[in-house]
């Protein structure tokens, strides 16, 4: 039990107290632009999961072989291969998906959750803590795309993974779908409030101030 609490501790970490996304900010492009249905958040969370998971554990293997000189050139060739391999599966059996996804599947290649995690962490580590730690950063990921996809999909067509589930106005029912929530900057608005949500509750991950304005002087008596 011991052993394994080290293991589980890296898991959950970046699940809220170590997010990518709503902690680092990292990887906004995607967050943002694949998230208008759960299909699409889901098939990216799942590919970039796939790819930071076994990236990290390949270059931690070979970690003592690479020279600093090209280390970051094999990092991304590394990576770079694993998302041909799921690139080629989605269009072989997702193919519907995978045209919705478009070039977001091959920006998985330069995504900041899967470079900083091989970079900073595989680099330095042996394979099994770097996979662990690779997939909690996917899950994490994973956790923020899902909720953005839900709430877009959801508040946007009134489904979710392609299913009625709030009976539209047109059809005789109540809801009526708010199209801006499918347009970009529902996608900044929505994750702008999960980013204050959290530190709301979180006040440790809210960053210093800039700028302490000076002390309010006293009028004379």
């Amino acid at each position: 039990m011991v052993a394994r609490a080290p293991y589980w501790k890296t898991l959950t970490e970046p699940l809220i107290r170590q997010n990518p996304v709503t902690l680092q900010i990292l990887g906004l492009c995607s967050a943002l632009a694949v998230t208008t249905t759960l299909a699409t958040a889901l098939t990216m969370s799942v590919s970039l999961t796939i790819v930071v998971t076994l990236s990290c554990g390949i270059i931690s293997l070979i970690r003592r072989h690479i020279p600093d000189t090209i280390r970051m050139i094999v990092q991304i060739v590394i990576i770079a291969a694993m998302v041909i391999v799921i690139d080629q599966f989605l269009q072989a059996y997702f193919a519907e998906i995978s045209r919705a996804l478009s070039v977001y599947v091959w920006l998985i290649t330069t995504n900041c959750v899967v470079m900083a995690r091989t970079e900073t962490y595989a680099s330095h580590n042996p394979p099994l803590p770097s996979m662990v730690d690779g997939f909690g950063y996917g899950l994490g990921y994973s956790l923020i795309l899902m909720i953005l996809g839900g709430l877009r999909e959801l508040f946007g067509k009134g489904e979710l993974f392609g299913a009625q589930v709030l009976p539209l106005a047109d059809q005789g029912g109540w809801f009526t779908p708010l199209s801006l929530m499918l347009l970009a900057p529902s996608g900044f608005f929505l994750l702008g409030g999960m980013v204050w949500a959290i530190r709301s509750i979180r006040p440790e991950q809210a960053e210093a101030p800039d700028h302490t304005p000076p002390a309010r002087m006293e009028p004379a008596q």
